[in-house]
């Protein structure tokens, strides 16, 4: 299993340099955790960037995915990873939601590349 942070889905999205390493790290449907707090970024970029229409798309993809809604278990994992590492809330919402799933998290985001069980990939050279 693996949690897509939105950074990574956003890079996916745009189809830039990042897309083919990328296409080797995304899991497939069944196998990919979607927050919902990643559908939110996730919409909110997409009604901004490109519109209602790719974003319903976008988001209809994500609902064929292992949907996880925040809960009160992963609000109080997030708690504590937003203490330990000073995580963003949203930040820790997606790390707690990697943990209680015993999945990894693919992100690009540079604050997360040293936290146990995360595939980070640098998004400059």
């Amino acid at each position: 299993m693996r949690v897509v942070d939105t950074s990574i889905w956003i890079e996916w999205l745009i189809g830039g340099p990042l897309k083919k390493t990328l296409a080797k790290e995304f899991p497939d449907q069944t196998q990919c955790v979607v927050p919902t707090i990643v559908q939110l970024e996730l919409a909110k970029w997409l009604v901004r960037e490109v519109g209602e229409n790719q974003a319903d798309q976008v988001i209809a993809f994500t609902q064929k995915c292992v949907v996880a809604p925040l809960d009160t278990r992963i609000a109080l994992i997030a708690v504590d990873l937003h203490r330990q590492y000073r995580m963003a809330t949203a930040d820790a919402v997606v790390y707690a939601t990697a943990l209680e799933h015993g999945a990894d998290l693919l992100t690009c985001d540079a604050h997360f590349e040293k936290l146990p069980g995360v595939v980070f990939v640098r998004t400059t050279a």
